[in-house]
């Protein structure tokens, strides 16, 4: 295995912190669940980083980064949703998006990276969850939330955008087929 692939499966690491630390909401294990959050949020640029500079990009990174992007987000927002900062619908939705895009890619010949609506929706994600899970002031709050609903949104933008394409492509070789 890689540095690249072993940095990414580091992210793993923080998890069970960060959801432990939400069980005991207090400010300080809020800012060590920041911490530890942003600190993980970080190893996603790095292992990508390395891969490309160290000429180490493997189908396994491709498989893995995205799934251990997927835990590390949907783990605090589960948490969130107990603490009663999010609606759970609108987890569900990101889920949702999540699910579909990983059967889609199953089904794809060849493993590819994530596109550049792929890379914001995870950025704006992490934006939007280190806001929710620091324990800022409360004229934050709504910041905060607004934070939220926009990644829901490009979440499910860059879904439909990873979808939409696949759909014209295969209605053009029905038209084409004659079906």
């Amino acid at each position: 295995m890689t540095l690249p692939n072993w940095i990414t499966f580091s992210r793993l690491l923080g998890i069970p912190f960060i959801i432990y630390g939400l069980q005991n909401p207090t400010s300080q294990a809020r800012w060590i669940c920041f911490t530890i959050f942003v600190v993980a949020a970080c190893t996603d640029w790095l292992d990508g980083y390395l891969a490309r500079k160290l000429n180490q990009v493997s189908d396994l990174g491709k498989f893995l980064d995205p799934l251990v992007d997927k835990l590390l987000v949907l783990a605090p927002l589960l948490s969130l949703i107990e603490l009663g900062q999010i609606p759970a619908w609108g987890v569900f939705l990101i889920l949702g998006r999540e699910l579909a895009i990983a059967g889609w890619r199953v089904n794809q010949p060849k493993i590819s990276g994530a596109n550049v609506w792929g890379k914001l929706k995870t950025v704006t994600q992490i934006v939007a969850i280190a806001l929710l899970i620091a324990p800022l002031s409360p004229e934050w709050e709504l910041p905060s939330v607004i934070a939220f609903w926009v990644s829901v949104a490009l979440t499910l933008i860059s879904g439909a955008i990873y979808l939409l394409p696949e759909k014209k492509q295969e209605d053009s070789q029905v038209v084409a087929s004659g079906e």
